[in-house]
């Protein structure tokens, strides 16, 4: 778990920096609230959680707001083999708050995620979720 979260930190970091910088001299970032997903996958579930993900998951969250910064699978190990990471970003947590339950409530969600679910759950157990704020010294704000 360790290596994926290096992995993740890594390319939040160059992700940020590459962002930060197209910034003016004059503006400052603002900080947003970030939130790191960690989905372990049913026995030989991962292809079907990640085209869950690729052609519905992604495009609503961006609907209700989410900011999707970027999405991972671990290169190596056990956990290549069922593990989604993802991290999104808002600009706090209630509006993180309110994107999922509005997410949630989404018909188009529902029946997509009922229909990736026809042959059992993609899910091994619930997801892992950790909030984050970015520190003073973080080019990712």
């Amino acid at each position: 778990m360790r290596n994926v979260l290096w992995c993740v930190a890594v390319a939040a970091v160059v992700s940020g920096a590459f962002w930060i910088g197209r910034l003016s001299a004059d503006e400052k970032p603002k900080m947003r609230f970030f939130e790191m997903r960690t989905y372990t996958a049913a026995e030989g579930k991962l292809d079907a959680l990640n085209a869950r993900f690729r052609d519905h998951t992604v495009r609503l969250f961006e609907k209700h707001g989410m900011t999707n910064v970027g999405y991972w699978v671990p290169s190596e190990g056990d956990k290549a083999k069922n593990t989604l990471v993802y991290i999104l970003a808002f600009p706090d947590k209630d509006a993180r708050n309110k994107a999922f339950k509005e997410f949630g409530a989404d018909p188009e969600w529902q029946k997509a995620q009922k229909a990736s679910e026809a042959n059992g759950k993609l899910l091994a157990k619930p997801p892992e979720s950790l909030l984050l704020t970015p520190t003073d010294y973080s080019p990712m704000k």
